[in-house]
């Protein structure tokens, strides 16, 4: 089981309490020891609406601290596709000073992330040069671009750029001011890196003069603040695997020495960000601790750190060992806004936590809006309206009838209930959870069970909610029933006929030529005994077929991992753990063959050279396309008997478990108030203008 379940304590508990006592943060004080550590929401400066909902949230649910994500400084620092925050000018203000209040009227800290991307930055929108302390390709070259090595007036103008930006956010109200230097997505940090830093003046070669650019900034953020803002410094201590990267042991230490106490505040983690936010599947909950701790014992000035941290025992350890001051929380904020309050009320079996799956993270790769696999009204809460915890607006109290008690079915049936309704969820099989239950038991994956073991908590705390497994109930039985709403959520089926997201059609010869295994086949242990030779064919391109190759390797078969793309399990780039999918298998002996396509007569190609593969087996494991479970939904739909009839999750179309647990939300809600959704835009007014439409 991959959920927690905790005891019931109240802040009363001395365990607990710690949590909650206030800390001097230079000359402010945070009510407790929760930090909303910043990150990207996907808004960015030009949905404000949805920034400002999202992050008050945060302050709402208890989070003591709440911090804005990196805020543009000036034109030269347009990160492009990448929506962030921005303070270039003074028109920029008004949504900030909006924002300020905002996270203020629930008694938080509001803190802001001055940054320049240096050369992570794009400038597409602005036509600037990308800036950086050394001539060379920008870092993460999506776009051919190289950076302009700066002059000594380049960097006096970008002290001056950061200094302006500080001004205005002491003027917006923020009560804690940043210096970013992390995750190499900083000007600071490029200045930091003797990979990027190949200067020979004054900012360049020695670690002194590669950090006197760091804290020139930061002395010119302290003369801003003048004693009524405080000064935090957000700094990676660690590269993990880079090359020239810092080492927590060796300059990572020395530069936090150099600086110690300079800053009121320590924000610090490990770089790159892949490594700063690891999937569950290939970390542990405080896997940065190792890197971080030592931090502490060369400041006196408070420190907050991060690591997944969901558990609240945990936390307070982390507290009285004296590691960090703060415990600061990203993906776990996204997934329970309220998690510092479920705490202090002792409802710790409340606590939806973040299972590390990083669909939150993916999203920043087409720069918009967050979603979270565990809270389905994330990024709603201006645009839909949406509270992750209130009850919705009901037309009356009624009964419904849910099929499937799967991500999406049991996300729909619990928040039926929230909003006081009578609820019967009808299960075929012997458990609940559905692919949830089958996936968690892939390895790594254990916490993914939480998304079912939340849900049914809540589901366990009604009278009105009553669940039976082993119940295939016949379209007589859902017609007799008599619920005011029917809703089918009966999920999908992998396929087996050659059908993936690079051929459309089925492929015959497959069936005559292969044993087919498919992912629900692996799951249900439905394998062969004996050690053989498995090809592992990935036409899905996200987790799956490398989760059934590492099953299948573990089960004493020898596996070729083979896909159509260049990559290797292409979409988890987006989640930040392709590298580690590729290490794992390779660690593992699985052989990789990229560019490779399976023939309509069961052969393999190489896409590019077009010469055949030597690849030979029996059995092969196909991860390809899924087909909806729609039969039952549309026998009643042709029957016509049931008038308030609806689908969820996979079974409307399939997709990721993120977006089974929207659509079973997005149901409720429906249900819930007795119609579509409204939803709100974000729209720009521009003002009154006469445009010359004439033809010159």
């Amino acid at each position: 089981m991959g959920g927690r379940r905790y005891s019931q304590k109240t802040v009363n508990d001395h365990r607990y309490q710690c949590l909650f006592e206030p800390l001097r943060i230079g000359p402010v004080t945070a009510p407790n020891r929760f930090y909303a550590v910043p990150h990207a929401t996907g808004h960015g400066w030009n949905q404000p609406h949805g920034a400002i909902a999202l992050r008050a949230m945060k302050a709402e649910g208890g989070w003591g601290t709440v911090c804005v994500q990196i805020t543009e400084i000036a034109p030269d620092s347009d990160m492009a596709n990448h929506p962030m925050e921005r303070l270039w000018d003074d028109t920029d203000l008004p949504r900030h000073i909006t924002q300020v209040e905002a996270i203020k009227k629930h008694g938080s800290l509001a803190a802001i992330e001055l940054g320049h991307g240096g050369m992570r930055c794009r400038n597409i929108t602005t036509g600037l040069p990308v800036i950086g302390p050394s001539a060379m390709p920008v870092l993460r070259p999506e776009v051919p671009l190289q950076s302009m090595a700066m002059h000594k007036r380049d960097i006096k103008t970008f002290r001056q750029s950061h200094k302006r930006a500080a001004i205005r956010a002491k003027q917006a109200g923020y009560d804690i001011l940043y210096i970013y230097a992390a995750h190499d997505i900083s000007l600071i940090s490029n200045f930091v890196s003797l990979r990027t830093n190949q200067r020979n003046d004054e900012y360049g070669g020695s670690l002194t003069n590669r950090i006197r650019l760091f804290r020139e900034v930061i002395e010119d953020t302290l003369d801003v603040a003048a004693g009524e803002r405080a000064v935090a410094v957000r700094f990676s201590v660690a590269e993990p695997g880079a090359k020239y990267g810092l080492k927590h042991d060796e300059e990572g230490r020395d530069i936090v020495e150099a600086l110690a106490e300079l800053p009121d505040l320590w924000d610090v983690n490990i770089s790159g960000w892949s490594h700063d936010s690891k999937t569950a599947r290939f970390s542990e909950e405080g896997y940065q601790q190792p890197y971080t701790e030592f931090v502490k014992t060369l400041t006196t000035k408070p420190v907050v750190g991060v690591g997944r941290f969901i558990s609240p025992d945990n936390m307070v350890s982390l507290l009285q060992q004296g590691h960090l001051d703060l415990i600061g929380g990203a993906r776990p904020s996204i997934a329970d806004p309220f998690l510092p309050n479920k705490i202090k009320a002792g409802r710790l079996d409340e606590i939806r936590e973040c299972i590390g799956c990083n669909i939150c993270v993916s999203m920043d790769s087409y720069g918009v809006p967050l979603r979270c696999t565990q809270n389905p009204t994330i990024s709603e809460e201006w645009r839909s309206q949406w509270h992750p915890e209130s009850p919705a607006l009901s037309t009356g109290r009624q009964s419904h009838l849910v099929i499937g008690a799967g991500p999406a079915g049991l996300e729909c049936a619990a928040t039926l209930i929230r909003a006081g309704h009578h609820v019967t969820i009808a299960e075929k099989r012997n458990k609940a959870g559905g692919r949830v239950s089958l996936e968690s038991s892939l390895p790594g994956l254990s916490t993914w069970a939480r998304v079912r073991d939340y849900r049914l908590h809540q589901l366990s705390q009604s009278a009105n909610a009553y669940l039976y497994l082993n119940s295939e109930l016949s379209i007589e039985e859902i017609e007799s029933f008599e619920a005011d709403n029917v809703v089918i959520a009966t999920g999908a089926k992998w396929r087996n006929d050659g059908v993936g997201s690079t051929h459309f059609e089925p492929a015959p010869a497959l069936q005559s030529s292969y044993r087919i295994l498919t992912p629900d086949d692996v799951m249900q242990g439905s394998i062969p005994d004996a050690p053989t030779d498995i090809i592992v064919y990935d036409d899905d391109h996200f987790y799956m077929a490398s989760l059934i190759a590492a099953c299948l390797q573990q089960h004493g078969h020898h596996v070729s991992y083979v896909t159509p793309l260049p990559q290797i399990a292409t979409w988890t780039d987006n989640t930040l753990e392709q590298t580690d999918i590729i290490s794992s298998m390779r660690d593992a002996g699985i052989s990789m063959y990229p560019n490779t396509a399976i023939e309509s007569d069961g052969t393999f190609c190489n896409v590019l050279s077009l010469h055949k593969e030597p690849l030979t087996t029996g059995t092969l494991a196909f991860v390809g396309a899924r087909q909806s479970n729609t039969a039952l939904y549309d026998r009643l739909l042709e029957r016509g008997k049931i008038q308030q009839l609806y689908r969820a999750g996979d079974c409307i179309t399939p997709g990721i478990i993120q977006a089974a647990v929207l659509s079973g939300h997005r149901v409720a809600r429906t249900i819930l108030g007795g119609g579509s959704i409204d939803t709100h835009r974000e729209q720009v007014l521009l003002e009154k203008h006469s445009f010359n439409t004439e033809t010159p």
